[in-house]
């Protein structure tokens, strides 16, 4: 393997990070302390292509590779965590399975307009009683003539409030052993009976949207069944594993933000005379932090260049997810202990980092969840 950029992929840094610190970092702080979401500024990545990366130029897209995107993820991340996971899961979960998955048709009436950055999209897969074991899904959606009748709720759905489409899985119906069969559905989000209430108040990633959903009899042609009706299950596997190379990615980004802030901190601030970086104590978390950073974006890139070659990729993208986002937490603990008091305060942003990052260990499944799918990809 070899990570050195093409000239399309640095192309595709230099200019997200151009306008990341242009027009996403500088209101990052307000956006935290209001929790509104960042729709004008995703409009505009939309504008710049940024929605459409990994996609075909057919269907909208920019005709990139996982690599340029999940470097376009790193970037956004870096300037402010709330429009990073609203980025990441508007490409990696309302846009991706449809690319994946999707008939022609589908392909041209939903994936175009959310390649295009015309629209945002979402996927309900988290139920109230089904986190970890999405296996327990209890929406349920039966055939009903031409349409399904889709009955059921989904809860921690990110951009659901502001997407046009929301991939919902549900239950239609049982294999010759009574195990459910898992289905995703296509569902316009201005389709009567969806109910959309937005969750307020969290930790962190505040900017970004996060909502539960109440489907009641909400009626879809079967025409919007999106893939193998008997291989839903495995097709948000493959979803998620994808999204977990986003999201580890997404903690590179923050992570980087945390260690830049510890190292101009540490200049700046004189104890004893001297430069605090200049004490050896600093240095060696200053030192372990850009290990760990550079260790977990390679690892994201690893992922990211299987997944282009169409190799398998779960465990790598199951480690990149693992490891990025708990070295995210641990890098962010030092910038804050760097900081020391300055560091418990939002107007250093450090702990603005640490609160966005958490999120990092639980969404797209959790730490232990990662552990259980390397585990299993060992053969255990």
């Amino acid at each position: 393997m070899n990570f050195e950029l093409t000239k399309d992929q640095q192309m595709i840094k230099d200019m997200v990070s151009d306008f990341a610190s242009r027009e996403v970092a500088p209101k990052a702080e307000e956006i935290d302390r209001t929790g509104e979401f960042p729709l004008d500024t995703l409009k505009r990545m939309g504008e710049l292509g940024l929605l459409g990366i990994p996609f075909s130029e057919q269907y909208g897209g920019a005709g990139g590779d996982t690599i340029s995107y999940a470097i376009a993820v790193e970037e956004i991340g870096k300037a402010c965590g709330s429009t990073g996971l609203s980025y990441a899961a508007a490409v990696s979960l309302g846009a991706s399975p449809i690319d994946y998955f999707g008939t022609e048709e589908q392909k041209r009436r939903f994936l175009v307009p959310l390649a295009s950055g015309q629209a945002l999209g979402a996927f309900g897969l988290t139920e109230p009683g089904a986190g970890s074991d999405a296996g327990g899904t209890r929406t349920k959606a039966d055939l009903d003539g031409d349409e399904f009748v889709i009955v059921g709720e989904k809860t921690f759905i990110t951009n659901a409030a502001f997407a046009k489409s929301i991939i919902v899985t549900a239950v239609t119906g049982t294999d010759n052993k009574g195990k459910n069969i898992i289905s995703a559905i296509i569902v316009p989000s201005d389709t009567p009976g969806i109910t959309v209430k937005t969750i307020h108040d969290k930790m962190g990633v505040r900017g970004s949207n996060t909502c539960e959903i109440v489907l009641d009899r909400v009626r879809v042609p079967k025409e919007n069944l999106l893939g193998d009706p008997k291989k839903g299950f495995s097709q948000f596997l493959y979803t998620l594993d994808g999204g977990r190379i986003s999201i580890a990615a997404l903690s590179v980004g923050i992570a980087q933000a945390a260690m830049e802030k510890a190292l101009q901190y540490a200049k700046e601030r004189t104890q004893f005379g001297t430069s605090i970086s200049k004490f050896q104590a600093i240095q060696f978390k200053l030192a372990e932090m850009a290990m760990e950073i550079e260790l977990a974006r390679n690892q994201v890139l690893k992922a990211a260049w299987l997944k282009d070659r169409k190799k398998p990729f779960t465990r790598e993208a199951a480690i990149a997810k693992l490891f990025a986002s708990e070295m995210g937490m641990r890098v962010c603990d030092e910038a804050i202990q760097i900081h020391g008091g300055y560091g418990y305060m939002r107007e250093y942003q450090v702990e603005r980092y640490m609160r966005d990052a958490k999120l990092m260990e639980i969404g797209e499944g959790t730490s232990e969840i990662q552990k259980l799918v390397i585990a299993r990809q060992l053969g255990c």
